[in-house]
């Protein structure tokens, strides 16, 4: 396929949308889910405002859903002490609530519109962004292509490709090398990330970091904790937390496995997606381990087995009930969860080795002895029962984690002073306005 090929069909595309050309659709397809939608606010994703547009530069800036939204937050509280206005888009209710939590009415939220033509170009005709800043991994085409079509600089930050995406890019080079060029800069995660965005095309290409590294620990509720803590008391704990399919059966057979040799052991299952707790908490009954279920408000008696940890926002309240978590996603599905929260909050971080996804941050865990990947089921109740007798160990792998957290921050500053030229002729725009204004 030659350049010129590309470029036509991405024109093309442009004005058909993305139900014409099913090689493109897949990236563009509005993905939804039961529990993802906000019924009251859904004219917002056919690009239908739900605020007015504020006077002077406005910055927009995408955070897919919850880890994205909580990686921009310390970006966009560093732009907003500029004094430019942002509006910040996301994907997910979970996500929105996250960014009203910690964001308020400083920033202006919206969901974001569908990656089609009509809503993109109405969110756009009102919106007017001044720059355009994308925080995620996934390529949205309309959205790009109409923002370069109106000369709006795009830059991508904590940018990632997954293997898969960089390999269905790859299988598509042309076509990704056009639509790429519109991107003003991309600020990738790691070395690796950089070189795959080269490679398709994006120019320049600077690396950061994860954004996420300088973000703060998840919160908790202290009432909670505290309330948790006397229920739980002495026993040991361990957890397994982002938990995918499978992996939460997984995590029921080695507290089988370990009970008896840990007296009071409490195992805390948090999966990834809480709409699965009724069909989960069934199956670990049927196993014959007693169940408390957060979501329920069920008390940690003597005799619980298993805390499942069936709600949204409260990654920072398990995390502080343990030493020692297993990161899922790993072990039966492929990719991994960031292991950077548990690293953060002192927790000994183990993992399948399925983990391609945050290959560098798990690289730089294992190599200070801060993680360790584990085979299979049996491998890693072997880890947890050795963590939880060696209380030396445990604690110096806790701090090799916390250590290692502290040694990879710094993005921040870095994807800051990559968007510097984009975001100071706004700041000096929005201080003229407002001396005329005076």
């Amino acid at each position: 396929m030659s350049q010129r090929w590309a470029r036509t069909f991405l024109t093309a595309y442009r004005f058909a949308g993305a139900a014409a050309y099913p090689l493109v659709g897949p990236y563009v397809a509005w993905r939804t889910s039961r529990g993802k939608e906000d019924r009251i606010r859904r004219r917002e994703r056919y690009g239908i405002a739900g605020r007015e547009r504020p006077e002077g530069p406005v910055i927009w800036i995408h955070a897919a859903s919850v880890g994205e939204t909580i990686a921009v937050v310390p970006l966009v509280e560093s732009i907003l002490d500029y004094g430019v206005n942002i509006v910040l888009t996301t994907g997910t209710v979970t996500s929105a609530q996250v960014a009203d939590e910690r964001l308020g009415d400083r920033i202006i939220h919206q969901y974001v519109p569908l990656d089609l033509k009509p809503a993109v170009s109405r969110f756009l005709d009102h919106w007017r962004p001044d720059l355009a800043i994308i925080a995620e991994s996934e390529i949205w085409p309309m959205t790009i292509l109409e923002l370069g079509a109106r000369r709006v600089p795009q830059v991508l930050v904590n940018g990632r490709l997954s293997d898969r995406s960089y390999k269905s890019w790859k299988k598509r080079a042309n076509i990704a090398e056009a639509l790429f060029e519109n991107l003003a800069h991309v600020v990738a995660q790691s070395d690796v990330d950089g070189e795959r965005f080269l490679s398709l095309g994006a120019r320049p290409v600077t690396v950061s970091g994860n954004l996420k590294v300088d973000t703060t620990p998840p919160p908790a509720d202290e009432r909670a904790l505290y309330t948790l803590k006397r229920q739980i008391g002495a026993r040991p704990t361990w957890a397994a937390i982002s938990t995918h399919d499978g992996e939460e059966v997984v995590a029921a057979e080695v507290h089988a496995m370990l009970h008896k040799r840990h007296h009071g052991l409490l195992t805390i299952v948090v999966p990834r997606h809480p709409d699965r707790a009724e069909a989960l908490a069934a199956q670990i009954s049927g196993m014959g381990l007693k169940l408390a279920r957060r979501s329920k408000g069920d008390r940690i008696i003597a005799d619980t087995d298993i805390l499942l940890g069936d709600t949204m926002g409260e990654m920072g309240l398990y995390l502080r009930l343990t030493e020692i978590a297993f990161v899922g996603r790993s072990l039966t599905s492929e990719g991994g969860q960031n292991p950077l929260e548990p690293a953060m909050l002192d927790t000994a971080v183990l993992a399948g080795r399925n983990v391609q996804n945050f290959r560098a941050t798990y690289q730089r865990l294992l190599d200070s002895g801060g993680a360790k990947l584990v085979r299979d089921r049996d491998m890693l109740a072997g880890a947890v029962n050795f963590l939880l007798t060696n209380e030396v160990a445990r604690h110096e792998m806790m701090a090799a984690g916390a250590a290692t957290v502290e040694e990879m921050r710094g993005a921040l500053a870095l994807t800051l002073k990559s968007l510097e030229p984009y975001i100071q002729p706004l700041v000096v725009k929005s201080r003229l306005k407002g001396a005329n204004g005076r």
